[in-house]
């Protein structure tokens, strides 16, 4: 599965530089999964590699925001199948806040 589309491409460019938005103001562009408790809501892109997310890795209490490579994310493999990281493609990009997949994440909760 192709994990960036040129929609997700124009969502990202559209999104645009985030460091002077609130978490209120900026909205997730892609989600993705893998390893059964493991997702990244990205929601900047910096170059062509690296990316902007709020990342929650089974804990949500220790979910945050950070630098991810997507180079890095595209070679993991999950065992014992080697499954890799997918893309939701029932998320609509620009279609949530952080703030409200950051308050429904740390509550415990599913987007």
């Amino acid at each position: 599965m192709k994990l960036i589309t040129k929609e997700i491409e124009k969502a990202f460019t559209k999104q645009g530089d985030t460091s002077q938005k609130s978490m209120s103001e900026i909205k997730i562009v892609m989600k993705l999964f893998g390893g059964g408790a493991f997702t990244w809501y990205l929601y900047e892109k910096i170059d062509e590699d690296t990316y902007m997310a709020f990342v929650n890795l089974g804990d949500p209490m220790c979910a945050e925001c950070g630098y991810v490579s997507m180079s890095e994310l595209e070679a993991i493999k999950f065992p014992p199948f080697g499954l890799p990281i997918e893309r939701d493609m029932y998320f609509k990009p620009l279609s949530r806040t952080l703030k409200d997949v950051y308050d429904t994440v740390k509550s415990g909760g599913h987007v």
